[in-house]
């Protein structure tokens, strides 16, 4: 690895190569994308196959899974909610051992580990153990998910801002202003809203957003299941959208730009 000078001359950190073979005891941090072990990164790909422990969550796919090294540990860590899960002090303590017992560890998440994927607490809490640990970005479900379904998350047409937001916020002790978030943008993305969809529609209409606004449900992205489904807001808020989990639900106008191009 080579160190570099930035315009000032100043000597920065050395340049890493991300897909470098990882050191016994260290920990990669791995997005495995929205699903199709197609949408691998040339880094992830690499360390899967080169690793003896490999701690996924529940998203990631069978055939990313089938990437690893035949001889390495996969170890189930999931968090579904609503579901019993894995808790995450126990997962990030479970990285930590297996490092410190000398193992090259892959901690993989389904999408983008930093993205509604709870990666920065994981690398706290390595930081803090003193772990050597290295991210690796993922292609996240939320932009790949829509694209897949032929919606473009923005369109010189219709947005110049978006929002991703996580479907578990609709209860008491919501951080979100709803009524601002209606107000500044004018595309919203959500993840794990398959529960909570028709509440957060109804947050959506109390806030102002039209009852017309179009809605679309993606499931499974990129998997053989995939399944697209379209309403309009007022019909989410009404519950009558049926959505199940994993899905990514776009609401906007971009929407209506849709091209199926599958």
């Amino acid at each position: 690895m080579n160190s570099y000078s930035d315009i000032d001359g100043k000597d920065r950190a050395p340049l890493l190569s991300l897909s470098a073979p990882l050191e016994h005891g260290e920990v990669a941090l791995v997005g495995a994308g929205p699903g199709a072990a197609d949408l691998l990164t040339l880094a992830a790909a690499r360390l899967l196959a080169a690793c003896d422990v490999v701690v996924h969550d529940a998203l990631v796919s069978d055939g990313v899974l089938q990437m690893a090294s035949p001889a390495a540990a996969l170890i189930f860590a999931g968090k579904r909610g609503g579901r019993a899960s894995t808790a995450q002090s126990d997962i990030s303590a479970l990285m930590i051992e297996m490092a410190r017992a000398g193992k090259r560890v892959v901690r993989l998440k389904g999408g983008d580990s930093f993205v509604f994927g709870r990666g920065g607490e994981e690398v706290r809490a390595l930081a803090a153990a003193g772990i050597k640990f290295r991210v690796i970005p993922g292609v996240t479900s939320g932009v790949a998910a829509p694209a897949m379904a032929g919606i473009s998350v923005t369109d010189r047409e219709v947005n110049a801002s978006l929002a991703f937001l996580t479907g578990h916020e609709v209860d008491a002790k919501s951080r979100i202003d709803w009524k601002a978030l209606v107000e500044a943008f004018p595309v919203l993305v959500l993840y794990m809203a398959a529960k909570n969809l028709s509440k957060v529609a109804r947050e959506l209409r109390n806030a102002g957003l039209s009852a017309a606004t179009p809605v679309a449900a993606i499931y499974a992205a990129t998997l053989p299941e995939e399944h697209y489904s379209q309403a309009d807001l007022e019909t989410a808020a009404q519950g009558n959208m049926a959505v199940q989990s994993p899905t990514i639900v776009v609401i906007g106008d971009v929407v209506s730009q849709r091209v199926a191009w599958r």
